[in-house]
């Protein structure tokens, strides 16, 4: 009954049907993966308010020469605690233009903090609204303290496609913070990611919003996992049924019976 299973024609749909089922398990596993991967960002960013800073220098390499920046650490480390102490460089600070936050635009300041070593590790350290009239307008900058500074914050890796450099006024301006770019600029090595500061000794300026570590659509991949997934099913399926309604043959609809009409001859 099922013979026709082995003809060529039906062999190349059950090829065909075999790889796209295949396809679409392999891109459920990859959604499966990032699904994972987001999960232990959240939990690694869940975790950080509670877990005891641990130096900087504990979880990244020292950078070793100006103008590049220093080993990026890897996702794994991202969002960790870190504690660093030093003397901020006020000089060579940075603004991160049209940044959002709570639904406003406004900027981030970056300032370098200059280690005992000679090296650098760039401090957000938070964000201001514009001047009145133009969310590109540059505001009043709190200064940075002076003399020796703790700083406790949160690991950011440098993020991509940072563009070009601005200066205004002497002062760098940037639409993304991206290290490879701004570390040229910079006299001193850097090391290979940023802190959002979330403590500091002596205290961050009121006027500062903190950047809060964002968290990743997890589900969103978990989601589009089991989508996959139940495509290659149906795609299986699909073929079973056709292959079912070969084997039964053209059906033909049930002929229904029809009562004679013709009239009955009268008679004279």
């Amino acid at each position: 009954m099922y013979r026709f299973l082995f003809t060529p024609r039906w062999l190349g749909y059950l090829a065909l049907a075999l790889a796209a089922a295949g396809v679409m398990v392999l891109l459920g596993n990859w959604q499966l993966s990032r699904y994972q991967e987001r999960s232990a960002i959240n939990d690694r960013i869940d975790r950080a308010d509670s877990v005891a800073p641990v130096p900087l220098t504990s979880t990244m390499d020292a950078p070793d020469r100006a103008g590049t920046p220093g080993t990026a650490p890897g996702k794994d480390v991202e969002w960790t605690r870190v504690t660093v102490t030093g003397v901020y460089d006020p000089a060579n600070e940075i603004l991160a233009r049209s940044r959002t936050v709570a639904g406003q635009v406004g900027f981030e300041v970056i300032t370098p903090l200059r280690l005992p070593d000679g090296t650098a590790v760039l401090i957000d350290r938070g964000w201001i609204p514009p001047a009145e009239g133009d969310a590109l307008a540059r505001p009043a900058i709190p200064p940075a303290p002076t003399g020796t500074v703790t700083v406790i914050g949160k690991i950011h890796l440098s993020e991509s496609k940072a563009g070009t450099l601005d200066r205004r006024d002497g002062r760098l301006e940037t639409r993304r913070i991206g290290l490879p770019t701004l570390a040229p600029e910079l006299p001193y090595p850097i090391y290979g990611a940023y802190l959002l500061l979330t403590e500091q000794q002596p205290a961050a300026d009121p006027a500062f919003v903190q950047i809060e570590a964002r968290h990743e659509n997890a589900w969103q991949n978990g989601g589009y996992a089991v989508q996959w997934w139940l495509f290659a099913a149906l795609t299986l399926a699909g073929f079973i049924w056709l292959a079912h309604r070969e084997a039964r043959g053209p059906t033909t609809p049930t002929s229904r019976l029809t009562e004679d009409t013709t009239p009955y001859a009268q008679t004279p």
